[in-house]
């Protein structure tokens, strides 16, 4: 039985089928070649988008495969573009809990999509509410390293702000300074509690403030401050391996209800800086297997959520 259903048409793999048959790939910033006969999305693209293997998807069409984590079926709605209660309907076919009201979602609706879409060319990734790292284009990953190989409870920007012990950043790959760090890291924690009176049932943020509380003095110094704001802007010069040191400017837009946070690094038009963020981004993240431990040499669109 294909998901938890027997009515013809309705089971999991079918469901997938049909809302890959309807996306076209110009909606996914895709490319539509001449010699495309289908007016959807490919297997291998809806793939790619969701950072899974084809095979799985082919699994999961076919009802061999019936019961996908979590992530994979968050992973599967954004890159479907589906919308809430579509998303729900998904969770549902793979034996899941939709996510319940009050907790913050990793979910990026069509219309954030969309406008990503066409910021191709732009260093842009999408945070939630508690700053977990949910989505990331091409430039993002060339501008400051492929962050798909770190595991995903850890990209984190607050986890990567204040560590519980020392190691490598999950995050950025190279070093990264800002003009004012301590005023960066007082705007972060000052967000995170704006989150908490936005999701105070949020189970994942209250661990998360738990585990920084406890295990990073800097994090607990300002949290104990009780500021209330939002992490805006900011100014990054990045040392990059192949185009040497890029400065940046870093923009926080939300997207309402969800908090989402799309953070977009661009530089001063027609700047040095500028003409550098371009060459990393037509060359793409940097293979740096033997520089960083976490770096992993590719460079997807999507994080990954399933293994090839």
């Amino acid at each position: 039985m294909d998901g938890m259903t027997n009515i013809p048409g309705t089971g999991l793999g079918e469901m997938i089928r049909m809302w890959r048959d309807r996306l076209p790939p110009s909606a996914a910033a895709l490319p539509v070649g001449r010699a495309r006969r289908a007016t959807g999305l490919r297997r291998e693209e809806l793939a790619e988008l969701a950072g899974v293997s084809v095979d799985y998807v082919v699994r999961l069409e076919q009802g061999r495969a019936k019961t996908p984590s979590a992530s994979v079926v968050a992973s599967l709605a954004r890159a479907l573009q589906l919308s809430n209660a579509e998303r729900d309907h998904l969770y549902r076919l793979a034996q899941l809990a939709p996510p319940e009201d009050g907790e913050i979602s990793d979910h990026i609706p069509p219309g954030v999509q969309r406008v990503l879409a066409r910021l191709k060319d732009v260093a842009v990734a999408v945070f939630a509410a508690d700053w977990q790292l949910i989505w990331w284009n091409r430039s993002w990953a060339a501008l400051l390293g492929d962050p798909s190989s770190s595991p995903p409870r850890l990209r984190n920007f607050a986890r990567d702000r204040f560590p519980l012990e020392r190691g490598p950043a999950h995050l950025a790959l190279w070093p990264v300074t800002e003009m004012d760090k301590d005023a960066v890291d007082a705007a972060v924690v000052a967000d995170l509690r704006h989150a908490t009176g936005r999701f105070p049932r949020a189970t994942r943020l209250a661990e998360l403030v738990r585990d920084l509380r406890a295990g990073n003095q800097r994090f607990a110094d300002l949290w104990a401050t009780g500021t209330v704001a939002a992490h805006r802007e900011d100014h990054k010069t990045i040392e990059h391996p192949s185009v040497g040191q890029v400065t940046v400017d870093c923009d926080v837009l939300t997207d309402g209800d969800s908090d989402l946070k799309i953070v977009i690094m661009t530089a001063v038009p027609a700047s040095a800086d500028e003409t550098k963020l371009k060459l990393a981004s037509i060359a793409g993240a940097p293979d740096t297997t033997n520089n960083s431990p976490h770096a992993s040499g590719r460079t997807p669109s999507r994080p990954r959520t399933e293994s090839s």
